[in-house]
């Protein structure tokens, strides 16, 4: 049994409500730790995540937050603020987007789509996310509002149409690379090509008439056990999970579909431009393969060690019925991507073998030359480093013209 995290091991906010009405599906078993509330399996996991596959499931989501910003400046205004493009952000087109510190680490995480009037924010982080953005109002034309206890998500695999009628449907974007995106994987293919992942709005008080439909439609409910096991198979980023306190995106690949590198100025971009072009992150996420035989899985936040030295820590953990037991990890970047690892367990250490996800040189597929162009106004002086991350082994350059 997967067991809940530990305190500490995140940032994010984890958004509590009441008990899923979904709960009361026949075989439901709630789940523990971020993804309290609904349900971890009904009772079939193996049977769920091929349903899952095939694209004959749906997944109750209600505990995530939403919020909703409506007002004519509230694109150009979330642009400002946010990681990714959405000055011109096309109504029904959905977009991930990070909120970093000052530092470029990542403070909150969400799941962006415009109806025409309103833009709707899906996250983690609900309160946070919204205490951060209407601080950040001033006097713009803008309204931030907390709807969580109006709207509720539910996901689905399904290559249809989405059956919603409220707003538009969020479609991740993962694996691809999106516009101003780049990848620190060079896997081919990326074995998230097959990763479907849409979240649709519905009344919370609808919530059981909307999975009721879906049941009618032969539609199989399906928990965290299962769609967690696909998620980690695609080796997908979670804010929940992977995130804590010092996360930059570079270490999970995330630039993949949540950062634009050239849209601009807003808070941590230098930090992001800096890694990006001369430095390098300082860990990596990685995929590991568990040794099953002893039937255990570790618990998230489990030590992560290459022989006496712990190099990092279990962020994901699930058991897949095809692979068996699967994790994410964050690991030191330089750690040896051939050795096997050993991840603490109950009262023994389990075997972990690395499929690498973020390469063990720190950089990305389409990072400029050594002496080649870079961001503008990014400061290069001697010594010039991005949060723990190193330079390249050439001698220091001069400042770019235009800074100081």
């Amino acid at each position: 049994m997967i067991a809940s995290p530990e305190e500490g091991l995140s940032t994010i906010e984890r958004f509590t409500n009441m008990p899923s009405p979904l709960l009361n599906l026949d075989g439901a078993v709630s789940a523990l730790g971020p993804d309290a509330g609904i349900a971890w399996h009904y009772g079939d996991p193996a049977a769920e995540r091929k349903a899952l596959i095939e694209g004959h499931a749906f997944v109750d989501q209600s505990h995530l937050g939403v919020l909703t910003a409506t007002g004519p400046d509230r694109l150009t205004w979330l642009h400002s603020l946010m990681t990714q493009d959405l000055a011109s952000l096309e109504a029904g087109h959905g977009v991930e987007a990070m909120v970093l510190s000052p530092q470029g680490r990542i403070e909150h995480v969400a799941a962006i789509v415009d109806d025409g009037t309103t833009t709707w924010l899906l996250t983690e982080s609900p309160t946070g996310l919204a205490g951060h953005l209407e601080r950040m109002r001033f006097t713009l034309r803008v309204e931030v509002t907390d709807v969580s206890h109006e709207w509720a998500a539910i996901a689905d695999t399904s290559p249809e149409p989405s059956r919603a009628s409220g707003p538009p449907p969020w479609v991740d974007p993962w694996p691809g690379i999106v516009a101003g995106g780049t990848s620190y994987s060079g896997t081919a293919p990326h074995p998230g090509e097959g990763w479907r992942w849409r979240l649709s709005l519905v009344p919370r008080g609808s919530l059981e008439r909307e999975a009721a439909a879906r049941l009618d439609e032969g539609l199989r409910p399906v928990g965290t056990w299962a769609s967690d096991a696909a998620r980690i198979g695609a080796w997908r980023p979670r804010a929940a999970t992977e995130v804590d306190a010092t996360a930059l995106p570079h270490e999970f690949d995330w630039l993949r579909t949540a950062v634009h590198l050239t849209k601009g100025c807003y808070r941590g971009q230098e930090t992001v431009a800096k890694v990006h072009n001369v430095g390098r992150p300082p860990r990596r996420l990685v995929f590991l393969h568990l040794d099953g035989s002893g039937h255990v899985l570790p618990e998230r936040g489990a030590a992560v060690s290459l022989g006496d030295e712990i190099v990092g820590h279990v962020t994901s953990v699930a058991f897949d019925y095809e692979s068996g037991p699967i994790a994410l990890a964050l690991v030191k970047r330089g750690t040896d991507a051939s050795a096997t690892l050993t991840v603490a367990g109950e009262s023994e250490g389990i075997a972990a073998s690395q499929v690498l996800i973020v390469g063990t040189d720190g950089v990305s597929v389409d990072r400029p030359p050594p002496r080649g162009p870079t961001t503008k106004g990014l400061l290069m002086g001697n010594r010039c480093t991005a949060d723990g991350g190193d330079l390249p082994s050439e001698s220091p350059r001069p400042l770019l013209k235009g800074t100081s």
